[in-house]
C-alpha cells in the first residue's frame, strides 16, 4: 500500500533579481536572503526532510527573485541535484503515476547566457516571462539600470536554438494589453517566427490589480473580449492548437488553482526555509505556513490546508457557484485573488467557463463527488442545504459504503461495546443507522462499565500500543458551533484509556475487555441534563481519526456520516441530591 503524499516544490534560491520591472509585485523584497547555508543546502535538507515524512516532491521547479542571479556553481549544483533526484526517484514517481521531468527554471531571461553550460549538461527546460506586446515589454521591464532590456533577452533566447530542452514564455495581461490586442497578435506571430520558442506551448496568465497602479485588471467581459480576439486571430492558423491547448491552461482543471485546497500540494520554498503557498503568496503573512527548519513538513502542510480552508470559508460561497455545472472543475478559482478582491468565486469566471466549452469539457447538472468535495472541505455548513440538494442519481448509500470498507465496517460494528449499567446490558449501536433509539436513567450512585471487544485497539492501527479507546461525554444541552452554524449537543468531556490501561483490569466475560467508567461520570455528573437526553460516543483513537480520514477523501460518505456515527447511549442523568 503506498502511503506517501506528493507535493509540487518551487524552490526559490535568491530572492535577488537582475531586473527593476515597473510593476513587481514582490517591489523591493528582491534582494538575496543572506544566510549561512548554499542555496543547495536548503534544498537538500528540505527534500531529505520531506522523505523521512513520506511527503515525496513529485516536481521541484525553480523560481525567484530571478535564478540566474545565482553563481555559476551555485546554479550548477541545484541543477545536478535535480536532475540526480529525478533518476534516483523514477520508479517511485512513475509508480505514483507522475510524469518524471527535467530541471526547471522560470526566468526573466536576462542573464540566461551566464548558465547556458549548465543548462545543456542537465537538459535544464526554461520558462521565461515576457511582455506582451513587445513595445510595453520596452516600456516595463527595464533593468536596474531603467535601460531596455529586450534585445538582450531576445539574442539569449537564440542561444537556446540547437538545445533539445522545453524552452517557452508567458504572458500576463492586464486591460492595458486588451487596449493593444492587435500588436498582441502580430507580435505572437513575430516571436513564432522568429525565435526558436515553442509558441504552440506559450502561457496567457489573467493579471490581477497590484499596488504599482501602471496596470489595471480586466474585467470578467473584458477577459472575454480579449480571449475572443486571439481566438479568431488564430482559428484555422498553425497556431490554432496552442489557442486549444496550452495558451490559457492556467485556467484548466489539473492546475493549482483548481484544487480542492491547493495548500495540501502546492508549496514555495525560500533559501533562509520559510515556506508560503506559491508565488502569489510569497511575503504574504497570510499564505505563510512555517520554516523548514523549525517546523516539521507535516505540520506546515497541516498550517497550509488550514490557512487555505480559512480563506475560501472566509470569502463565502457564491450562489451562482453553487449553481454552477463546471464547480467540479473550478472549486471557485485561486484563494489569494478571492482574497485581496474580497469576492466568492474565481475572477476568470466568465472566461474559465468559455474554456470549458472550447476544451469540450462537459458541465453537470448535479454536483460530481469531487464539486462536494470542495463543499464539504470548505464549507461544511453547507453540506445540508447545498450537498444533499445536489446529489447525482444514483449513489450509494451508506451502508453501501460501509459494507465496501473493512474500517468502516469496524466503525459501524453493533459488536464492539456492550455498556452495562447497574447490572443491565445495553448493546451498542451507531446513532446514524440503529433501528431503535434505547434510552436509560444514570444516578450519581449508578456502577457504570464498559466490555469492549478484545482486538478493538488493533483495528485500522500499525501500532496498537499507541492507540486508545475513546469516550467521548455529550449534554442534553445545546450550543452553535463554530462556523458551521450548527446546533448541537455541547460537548463535556473526552476520555482516552490506552491499550496498557485497558488489558489491566480482569474481566469477568471472555472476550471482552472491562473498563469502569462510574467515576468518569460522577465527575461530570454536575454538567449533564436532568431533563435532556445526555449522549456518551465510543471508539477508539484510530478508528475515529479512519472516519474523518473518509470524510475527507469521499464527499458520498461525509454527507451521510455528518454526526458522530460511533457506537452511543442516549441517557437521563438524575442527580437524587
Amino acid at each position: 500500500m503506498n502511503t506517501n503524499t506528493y507535493i509540487h516544490l518551487l524552490y526559490v534560491p535568491t530572492m535577488a533579481c537582475n531586473m527593476a520591472c515597473r510593476y513587481c509585485y514582490l517591489e523591493d523584497q528582491t534582494k538575496d536572503l543572506h544566510t549561512d547555508r548554499s542555496p543547495l543546502e536548503t534544498l537538500a535538507y528540505a527534500v531529505d526532510k520531506c522523505h523521512s515524512e513520506n511527503i515525496i516532491p513529485f516536481n521541484i521547479s525553480l523560481h525567484g527573485g530571478e535564478v540566474t542571479c545565482l553563481k555559476k556553481d551555485e546554479f550548477r549544483e541545484l541543477a545536478e541535484y535535480i536532475s540526480q533526484y529525478y533518476e534516483k526517484n523514477r520508479g517511485l514517481l512513475t509508480g505514483a503515476g507522475f510524469r518524471v521531468g527535467q530541471p526547471h527554471i522560470k526566468t526573466n531571461l536576462l542573464n540566461l547566457d551566464s548558465h547556458m553550460d549548465a543548462i545543456r549538461a542537465y537538459n535544464v527546460s526554461v520558462s521565461g516571462s515576457i511582455d506582451l506586446p513587445l513595445s510595453l515589454h520596452r516600456r516595463f521591464r527595464v533593468g536596474k539600470d531603467g535601460g531596455d532590456t529586450l534585445e538582450k533577452i531576445l539574442s539569449n533566447v537564440s542561444l537556446l536554438q540547437d538545445l533539445p530542452n522545453h524552452r517557452k514564455v508567458s504572458a500576463t495581461i492586464f486591460r492595458e494589453h486588451l487596449e493593444r490586442i492587435g500588436q498582441v497578435i502580430e507580435d505572437i506571430w513575430y516571436l513564432h517566427k522568429n525565435t526558436c520558442l515553442d509558441m504552440l506551448d506559450f502561457n496567457f496568465m489573467i493579471g490581477f490589480e497590484n499596488s504599482s497602479g501602471l496596470l489595471h485588471a480586466l474585467t470578467e467581459e473584458q477577459q472575454l473580449q480579449f480571449f475572443r480576439g486571439i481566438r479568431d486571430a488564430f482559428t484555422g492558423t498553425e497556431l490554432e492548437p496552442g489557442l486549444k491547448g496550452a495558451w490559457f491552461r492556467e485556467f484548466g482543471p489539473d492546475y493549482c488553482t483548481n484544487c480542492v485546497n491547493c495548500g495540501e500540494k502546492f508549496y514555495l520554498l525560500e533559501k533562509n526555509g520559510d515556506i508560503y503557498s506559491c508565488v502569489r503568496g510569497q511575503k504574504n503573512p497570510d499564505f505563510y505556513y512555517g520554516n523548514i527548519y523549525r517546523d516539521s513538513m507535516s505540520r506546515i502542510m497541516e498550517t497550509g490546508a488550514e490557512k487555505i480552508r480559512r480563506v475560501h470559508a472566509s470569502c463565502g460561497f457564491d450562489q451562482e457557484c453553487g449553481d454552477c455545472p463546471w464547480l467540479y472543475l473550478c472549486r471557485t478559482g485561486c484563494p489569494f485573488v478571492k482574497r485581496q478582491q474580497k469576492r466568492a468565486r474565481s475572477y476568470t469566471c466568465l472566461l474559465q467557463k468559455e474554456l470549458y466549452r472550447l476544451w469540450g469539457l462537459e458541465g453537470h447538472d448535479y454536483a460530481r463527488p469531487d464539486a462536494l468535495d470542495y463543499v464539504c472541505a470548505m464549507h461544511p455548513g453547507l453540506i445540508e442545504s447545498y450537498a444533499l440538494a445536489k446529489l447525482p442519481p444514483q449513489i450509494p448509500d451508506l451502508r453501501t459504503l460501509i459494507r465496501q470498507d473493512p474500517g468502516l465496517r469496524y466503525i459501524y460494528d453493533p459488536d464492539l461495546f456492550v455498556l452495562n449499567i447497574d447490572g443491565n446490558d445495553f448493546r451498542l449501536e451507531s446513532q446514524i443507522i440503529k433501528q431503535n433509539r434505547p434510552l436509560t436513567f444514570i444516578t450519581p450512585d449508578s456502577r457504570v462499565v464498559l466490555y469492549a471487544r478484545q482486538g478493538i485497539f488493533e483495528a485500522q492501527s500499525s501500532y496498537p500500543e499507541n492507540n486508545a479507546l475513546y469516550i467521548q461525554l455529550l449534554t442534553g444541552d445545546t450550543i452553535v458551533y463554530g462556523d458551521e452554524g450548527r446546533t448541537k449537543q455541547r460537548h463535556i468531556a473526552n476520555e482516552m484509556i490506552y491499550k496498557q490501561a485497558a488489558e489491566t483490569d480482569q474481566s469477568d466475560r471472555d472476550g471482552w475487555l472491562k473498563i469502569d467508567l462510574t467515576h468518569f461520570l460522577r465527575r461530570y455528573g454536575k454538567y449533564l441534563s436532568p431533563d435532556r437526553e445526555n449522549n456518551i460516543f465510543f471508539t477508539t483513537a484510530a478508528l475515529r481519526d479512519y472516519h474523518y480520514t473518509k470524510q475527507k477523501n469521499n464527499a458520498f460518505y461525509h454527507i451521510q456520516a455528518i454526526d458522530l456515527p460511533f457506537q452511543n447511549l442516549e441517557f437521563y442523568y438524575l442527580n437524587m441530591n
